[in-house]
């Protein structure tokens, strides 16, 4: 079975679903995923069911996030029932209490399946471009040495989100790194297992 037009466009509504998060509407958003789906970013690592009830607690917090999502890249398997995307993303965080915001610039690599003929993401793995602060209110101090801890590629969300209480405990990919080729090449392993 080929992959159709209505495929394509059920993964980039996937995608774009991820409005969800910005808007706590959080079984819409349980529902871009498989219940076995597994997810990675910088604050999160495990069961996508479990990221939704840890994203409710975020939303409660001061740290406040928007996503803007770019329609995604997509390769399918031989028999059309799997498939990859890669999806530009820039995450907008501020945390209202600190008055200290950052635009991050990422893709999420996603693994999909297609079950009982509904597309949903299996596995969520970000690969990080590069961040910077932003001040909603004038400049505030940073300190350099806190967010040095951290590849410059996502630091400054890294920083945010630790002063926000959602610490980030190991190193994420990054653009061009090794981490972001074994992501690609183990998800494109996948791929090739249905075919």
């Amino acid at each position: 079975m080929t992959a159709t037009l209505q495929d394509r466009q059920d993964i980039a509504d996937l995608m774009t679903g991820w409005i969800h998060r910005d808007h706590g509407q959080w079984d819409r958003l349980r529902d871009l995923f498989h219940l076995d789906a597994r997810i990675e970013i910088t604050w999160f690592e495990g069961l996508a069911h479990d990221f939704v009830e840890a994203s409710a607690r975020m939303g409660a917090s001061d740290f406040r996030t928007k996503h803007l999502i770019t329609a995604p890249v997509v390769t399918f398997s031989g028999d059309g029932s799997r498939a990859v995307s890669e999806t530009n993303a820039v995450i907008i965080g501020e945390n209202v209490s600190l008055d200290l915001g950052c635009d991050g610039h990422n893709r999420f690599i996603d693994r999909l399946e297609r079950r009982d003929g509904v597309w949903r993401i299996c596995d969520r793995k970000s690969v990080y471009d590069f961040a910077g602060f932003t001040f909603p209110r004038g400049p505030v101090d940073v300190d350099r040495s806190a967010v040095a801890k951290h590849p410059r590629e996502y630091a400054a969300l890294a920083h945010l989100l630790e002063l926000s209480g959602f610490p980030v405990t190991r190193t994420f990919a990054t653009r061009g790194s090794t981490l972001e080729e074994k992501i690609k090449g183990s998800a494109f392993d996948w791929l090739a297992e249905s075919a």
